[in-house]
């Protein structure tokens, strides 16, 4: 009995780290059902795992129970989304202001960003993650990867909404490698209100896909 539990918390682990890839990467669409049982087929395996896997999201945020309407990719409200946004911006903004500890500083992670065809949805993902995690604050670490992990399929959805995202994904990225945080700082407001200005359309086109789900 033991050993079939073991058996499937590791297989859990090893599904839980593949969906929530998928997610990021935006296999599965805002408002799109995840039915465990197409999980299970895929990856050859029970649905106990799988549905071990899709509740530990569910806990993290990335999916949502619909009780009786199963699983779903959260599609959320105007609200939810300038929420969202400003959640995000704030822990960044208290990210700079703790700074880089003397424990992180030899781990920061130096990002290239080589050209516009690069997936920027990716690198504002591990941008934002470094410079949480260069405070050495895991708990302000961890929500910071919570908040990323939530935003990644928006932002794949929106990609196209917005003009010039590698020149200011560049620009903050280049703030950040030269540790100026004043005006990493203020660039990072601009960049979060830029997009709080867009969470009508981004909202109606996340609503629009998700009926040509169905």
């Amino acid at each position: 009995m033991e050993f079939a539990m073991d058996a499937h918390l590791s297989r859990s682990a090893f599904l839980h780290k593949q969906v929530r890839r998928a997610l990021q990467s935006g296999h599965y669409a805002p408002g799109q059902r995840i039915d465990p049982a197409t999980l299970a087929d895929q990856y050859h395996t029970s649905p106990t795992p799988v549905r071990f896997a899709l509740y530990r999201l569910v806990g993290e945020g990335m999916l949502e129970d619909h009780a009786r309407g199963g699983l779903h990719v959260p599609l959320p409200t105007e609200f939810a989304m300038r929420d969202l946004y400003e959640w995000m911006q704030r822990l960044l903004i208290m990210s700079c202001d703790i700074g880089i500890s003397p424990m992180a500083a030899r781990k920061v992670v130096k990002l290239n960003f080589s050209s516009a065809d690069d997936d920027l949805v990716k690198l504002t993902w591990q941008l934002f993650n470094a410079i949480a995690a260069a405070t050495a604050h895991r708990s302000l670490h961890r929500a910071v990867r919570q908040a990323n992990d939530r935003l990644a399929p928006i932002r794949r959805a929106k990609t196209g909404l917005l003009e010039h995202n590698f020149e200011e994904l560049a620009e903050l990225n280049h703030l950040w490698q030269q540790r100026d945080m004043p005006a990493l700082k203020s660039a990072l407001r601009d960049y979060h209100e830029r997009r709080q200005q867009l969470v009508p359309c981004i909202v109606a086109l996340l609503a629009e896909r998700r009926e040509h789900l169905h």
